[in-house]
């Protein structure tokens, strides 16, 4: 039976993501931060996957970004997001992450939320 192209490009996005949590795991001491992407904002959660919850979570989403920046899906929008995240990981004396940046490329938004984390002070 023949597939769509998007059903090929779900199925192609499914594998990706089963290979990266082979290889990505995140611990108590060193949870793993999770970035997606829609049509309008970013979000991040961090992850414990041995307990399976998540620790803390950031979106361009939430009430305080709404004041803070004007346009929500852009790389200054993910700068502000990755310096929001990395407070709120300071706070449960986290310094340790593992990135996993899931199927979308080291490119862009991903990476100017990296380089916001790195900035403000997490180890990778």
């Amino acid at each position: 039976m023949l597939k769509s192209k998007t059903e090929i490009k779900k199925i192609r996005k499914q594998r990706i993501r089963k290979r990266i949590r082979k290889k990505l795991q995140g611990t108590p001491e060193r949870p793993r931060v999770l970035v997606v992407k829609s049509n309008r904002y970013v979000y991040a959660q961090v992850i414990d996957d041995l307990s399976g919850r998540v620790i803390t979570s950031a979106s361009t989403l939430e009430k305080d970004f709404r004041e803070k920046a004007k346009n929500f899906k852009n790389k200054e929008a993910c700068t502000l997001l990755g310096a929001v995240l990395a407070k709120r990981l300071k706070e449960k004396n986290i310094t340790r992450i593992v990135l996993d940046r899931g199927i979308y490329p080291y490119h862009g938004r991903v990476k100017a939320l990296a380089e916001a984390l790195r900035a403000e002070g997490l180890a990778f």
